[in-house]
């Protein structure tokens, strides 16, 4: 059985003492970073390392969202464009979803290959006037409805290509006017602007399979905690955003949370995430997280379960040539007329 816990290595390949570390701690899945990424062979390699750990074929997940927030690039894979690239490169909203949908299904295409099947994306946080710029062109678009077509276009490239979806950071990011990785934003808005504005894509995406949290307070859900340790933000997830998917942690090394790591995780499963996230990769932390967090057990692990039946193992047919030229070209027009003649670099 597995832990309620998704963990990482330190480097390119697993050393002996973390092959031992993961076979006795059975992490449910695990994440990885740019630190951990040479080359397609190299990542290839260490994806069935980590499975061969644990004994069985778990799931991989990466942040490959395009733009910033991008693990595997050049020069062996494509540069991605951030979130608001595809609203700014169509003429139209149905062109700019055909432009998403195709991006996701590409990436899709580069994460399988190597053994990834879960990407923590699309992103649908909507951003307000003069909230901190941790989420700004990571986000489709500046207006809820237009996040949640987007949104749902990138998701469905994604499953098409056999890889899940994480829709995130759950009930809303948009708002903060702190980066969560530093330290605790506290978002004052009413219940009735966030449901109307920050919920809304989230409500419309509720069907997917994945979700992870926000490491923010809301003081109309809870004064107290952030909602990932917060079991009234988990309670209106569940109830007012109608999410019955698998819910995971942000990264519980984050500044917004305090304590030590064993009580960050315990925290968080108590308030109802069904999972944890600890990025670093450092045994120590590891060995305080794992004393943080039981088997994956109950509904948690019927959760992931159906999350992973959702996985399509024979892929949506691909012309990848075809498809990254169609791609390239749908956004060379604006990105060519905005940065000059290098339309990759234009992409990073």
């Amino acid at each position: 059985m597995s832990s309620a816990a998704i963990l990482a290595c330190k480097g390119a390949v697993l050393t002996p003492e973390e092959r031992a570390f993961f076979g006795q701690a059975r992490p449910w899945g695990f994440i990885l970073f740019r630190r951990n990424v040479e080359s397609p062979e190299q990542v290839l390699r260490l994806t069935d390392a980590m499975r061969e750990a644990v004994g069985w074929d778990c799931p991989v997940l990466v942040d490959q969202e395009g733009g910033r927030v991008q693990r595997l690039g050049p020069p062996h894979w494509p540069k991605y464009p951030p979130g608001d690239a595809f609203l700014k490169a169509a003429n139209d909203p149905l062109t700019a979803r055909e432009l998403a949908r195709l991006g996701g299904r590409l990436m899709a295409h580069d994460l399988k290959a190597v053994g990834i099947n879960i990407d923590c994306a699309p992103v649908l946080d909507v951003p307000t006037p003069g909230a901190h710029d941790i989420i700004g062109d990571r986000a489709y678009a500046k207006d809820p409805a237009t996040v949640t077509q987007l949104g749902r276009a990138v998701a469905e490239g994604l499953l098409a290509g056999g890889v899940l979806p994480v829709i995130k950071h759950m009930p809303g990011h948009g708002r903060a006017f702190a980066d969560s990785h530093k330290e605790l934003p506290t978002v004052h808005a009413d219940l009735e602007h966030l449901d109307a504005w920050d919920f809304a894509p989230f409500k419309a995406l509720s069907d997917m399979p994945i979700g992870m949290t926000a490491h923010i307070v809301f003081t109309a859900i809870d004064r107290k905690r952030p909602a990932t340790q917060s079991r009234s933000a988990i309670r209106l997830i569940r109830e007012r955003l109608g999410f019955g998917g698998l819910l995971l942690s942000d990264d519980l090394c984050m500044n917004a949370l305090s304590g030590d790591l064993t009580e960050r995780a315990k925290k968080a499963l108590m308030a109802g995430c069904d999972l944890v996230i600890h990025w670093t990769g450092d045994m120590a932390e590891m060995e305080q997280v794992m004393a943080g967090v039981g088997k994956l057990k109950g509904g948690a692990a019927r959760r992931a379960a159906a999350a992973l039946a959702r996985i399509v193992h024979t892929p949506e047919p691909l012309d990848v040539a075809e498809a990254r030229g169609r791609f390239d070209a749908m956004l060379a027009g604006r990105l060519t007329a905005a940065k000059g003649p290098d339309v990759g670099e234009a992409q990073a």
